[in-house]
């Protein structure tokens, strides 16, 4: 069997995480553009920012952090640990000669050891805050976002071609989407795909990144409740 032996320097740009410029930890990908980065090099970037940091593309105005996908790449863990073991390997041959052991060998040692350092120290906080979180507050996990300012909805059907709902009227998170209302339907009506379905508020068709909250802001404002939404196959306009 042949093996074929690839240099480090030749996959890093794609191991690599451009915000940290250190090996991917975590790897999440913007499924956007998937470009990918350390989680939680990612996650602190989005607390300030709607783009890709590579890029630049709008990942979404207002919720980023739910359009970014986590993966998990354990080839990363054994390229580190392969390059750790290699540069140690180096250090052990000079000093068992009596040699000085050369400079960039020993930086990108401490190099590494400081990255893998704080990558322990980042998801240690992370777990301890996480856990404290957790005792404080018990009643938060299942939550669902009860807590949240609720909307009253009715959703009735305006297409021969599909059938109501059994209970149409629903009441939910005011940051629910009109996306998340879509998937409601087409499980309820066993359809094969949410995507072929329109939301309509006053005749108009909804996009499926608005907020329950800003169809109510801006489509319902006088109006009583419940907000009124009209469901429809999906149309191709032309």
């Amino acid at each position: 069997m042949l093996t074929r032996k690839i240099k480090l320097c030749h996959i890093n740009a794609h191991i690599t995480c451009r915000l940290c410029e250190g090996y991917l930890i975590d790897a999440t990908t913007v499924t956007e553009c998937l470009h990918t980065f350390c989680r939680s090099c990612l996650v602190k970037y989005l607390e300030e920012n709607n783009t890709c940091p590579t890029c630049r593309i709008v990942i979404h105005q207002s919720h980023p952090l739910q359009y970014i996908g986590h993966l998990r790449y354990p080839l990363l863990f054994v390229v580190f640990a392969s390059r750790a073991a290699e540069i140690k390997k180096q250090r052990d041959f000079y000093q068992k000669l009596g040699m000085e052991v050369p400079g960039d060998i020993k930086g990108e040692l401490c190099n590494m050891k400081t990255h893998l350092d704080q990558r322990n120290g980042d998801t240690k906080s992370e777990d301890t805050a996480n856990k404290e979180a957790g005792e404080e507050k018990p009643e938060e996990d299942n939550d669902y976002h009860r807590s949240d300012e609720q909307v009253s909805i009715c959703l009735e059907c305006n297409s021969s071609k599909l059938r109501g709902l059994k209970r149409k009227w629903i009441r939910c998170s005011a940051q629910a989407t009109v996306l998340h209302l879509k998937k409601f339907i087409a499980k309820k009506l066993n359809l094969t795909s949410f995507n072929e379905l329109d939301i309509l508020c006053n005749e108009e068709i909804l996009g499926k990144d608005h907020t329950l909250k800003f169809v109510v802001v801006t489509r319902w404002r006088f109006k009583k409740s419940p907000l009124l939404l009209h469901y429809r196959p999906k149309m191709d306009l032309l």
